[in-house]
């Protein structure tokens, strides 16, 4: 085969970017340092959100932002299944108890008229994810939250960039948890970041993440800093590096770029694929709000394909074309089966998708030529 393997997705590192890791690591300094800092302030301004603490990954934001809203042993999170497996992870390793709300089979996003139904009186958080970066109604959900309330703590692992009524995403609202995993629409290798408008939460989140030391630990190894902290709690180590800052930095200034030019792909997508049987494409909510397009997804119809989503992925791969599963539903894990009794046919919307969506590759180094090679590939593979 001629053509080299095409991946779903692929990470855009400019020369600058690259730059700056070396000239980061030739400093000496490579653990949390300056660079956080200046990347703390750049997202600060950028989602418009007066605490924004960098982070090792977006799991650990989840783990923290929980704990640090107090989650205990029998209080519930409601959340969606489908999403990745992080999500439900961190409210069992947070102590809390997983309950999940089916999504709405034409967003994929938690169907918020069924979010009350799942209610009770241990509930303490709803957790809603915004898949493929597509924003949740935040005016309905909040109305819910508060009239019950609960605290919001939004997955917004696919959403950096992404816009509810011409707001960022991290710009309104209680609490959000973005990744820079190198899949993501911008990435520091590995990495995310909590944005909070709660000054409480924000402090206790700044203990969990090193260790529990009352105070900004980066600097005492410098001339003017000191060796002196106290511990004031058991803490991770869940911060994140000068070196994956280096690299944030650069990320971040050119992520409106990346973006604009995922939702040309995905538009490419959506005006090459309209008429193919083959496919049910992904839709959007009347509601004003930027698509953030981390993911295409649209869904296989395995009979007019004449093929399942296994098949068609595995089609594509012997032609050198790489796709992506997210996700299965997460509830049909055998931990989460056997842990807290889901069965199959509790979620019948998530599991419908579960069964046939596929990740098409999108990513913003991207060419046209490259877009068309895959609706060639697949054109060849339907007939």
């Amino acid at each position: 085969m001629s053509e080299e393997f095409l991946p779903f997705s692929r990470p855009l590192i400019s020369r600058a970017a690259i730059d700056d890791v070396v000239t980061c690591l030739e400093s000496g300094w490579i653990t949390t340092g300056p660079r956080v800092a200046q990347f703390t302030e750049a997202l600060k301004d950028y989602l418009s959100a007066p605490f924004v603490l960098p982070l090792s990954s977006a799991t650990a934001g989840l783990h923290l932002t929980l704990l640090a809203m107090g989650i205990k042993p029998g209080d519930e999170v409601i959340t969606t299944p489908m999403t990745f497996t992080a999500t439900l992870n961190t409210i069992v390793l947070a102590g809390g108890k997983p309950v999940l709300v089916d999504i709405d089979p034409k967003t994929f996003n938690m169907d918020l008229n069924q979010l009350e139904d799942a209610i009770t009186d241990k509930t303490r958080v709803i957790m809603p994810v915004h898949f493929a970066g597509l924003p949740v109604d935040l005016d309905h959900l909040y109305e819910i939250a508060e009239r019950h309330g609960l605290r919001v703590i939004e997955d917004a692992a696919h959403a950096i960039g992404a816009e509810f009524k011409g707001k960022r995403i991290g710009a309104v609202g209680d609490t959000q948890v973005f990744s820079f995993h190198p899949t993501k629409n911008m990435t520091t290798g590995e990495g995310g970041c909590i944005a909070t408008r709660d000054e409480a939460v924000a402090k206790k989140i700044g203990l969990l993440r090193f260790h529990g030391i009352d105070r900004e630990a980066w600097n005492r190894y410098g001339k003017g800093g000191t060796q002196d902290y106290e511990v004031v709690m058991p803490g991770y180590k869940y911060n994140m590096m000068d070196i994956q800052a280096a690299i944030g930095l650069h990320q971040l200034r050119e992520l409106d770029g990346f973006i604009a030019r995922r939702e040309e792909l995905a538009e490419r997508y959506q005006a090459a694929l309209a008429d193919w049987s083959q496919w049910t494409l992904p839709e959007t909510p009347a509601y004003p709000h930027r698509h953030a397009w981390h993911i295409y997804t649209p869904l296989i119809n395995p009979v007019s394909a004449n093929m399942t989503r296994d098949e068609f992925m595995l089609a594509m791969k012997e032609k050198n074309i790489g796709t992506g599963l997210h996700y299965r539903a997460v509830h049909l894990y055998p931990y989460y089966r056997e842990r807290f009794g889901f069965n199959l046919g509790d979620f019948p919307h998530a599991e419908n998708v579960s069964e046939r969506i596929v990740s098409l590759p999108l990513f913003p180094g991207m060419t046209d030529a490259e877009h068309d090679r895959v609706l060639d590939v697949m054109y060849s593979i339907f007939h």
